[in-house]
């Protein structure tokens, strides 16, 4: 049994605190957690630092930490900065695809391994990234351990 993340938009970190405690991940709609939440087996460092190194060319060792909103016994909220969110929402296909090239050369045991199901997944987050931005949300994922 791995890991569930969830990803999802809120508008303040106080909303996406209030994360029902009995629901499984199969469960979580739309509502307060954003409509049209994503789930993923990629971890949200891995979405930060793939974004920051591979579209907006940042330095590994400088990609920021995620800030922790909450940490339970049976879950964890953490909030993604929006460095990691905004770059995607105005870059272009031949960055996306240079991005997933890069992200598939870099052995990752969770996550895709070939650059075709990284640009599927980067157009994924592009989709995503456009949904947070009109419902002016900041990008949260609940972690299932």
């Amino acid at each position: 049994m791995g890991v569930t993340y969830k990803y999802f938009g809120a508008p303040n970190g106080a909303t996406a605190a209030r994360v029902p405690i009995s629901m499984r991940p199969e469960e979580l709609g739309g509502d307060e957690l954003g409509m049209g939440g994503m789930f993923s087996k990629i971890k949200p460092e891995t979405m930060a630092a793939m974004v920051l190194t591979g579209i907006e060319g940042i330095p590994l060792h400088k990609v920021p930490p995620l800030e922790l909103v909450v940490l339970h016994p049976d879950y964890a909220v953490v909030k993604l900065p929006m460095t990691v969110v905004d770059p995607l929402r105005g870059v272009g296909e031949e960055s996306v695809g240079a991005a997933a090239f890069i992200w598939s050369t870099v052995p990752d045991r969770g996550g895709p391994r070939d650059a075709f199901s990284v640009y599927q997944l980067l157009h994924e987050w592009q989709d995503f990234s456009h949904r947070l931005h009109e419902a002016g949300h900041q990008a949260y994922c609940l972690v299932w351990p």
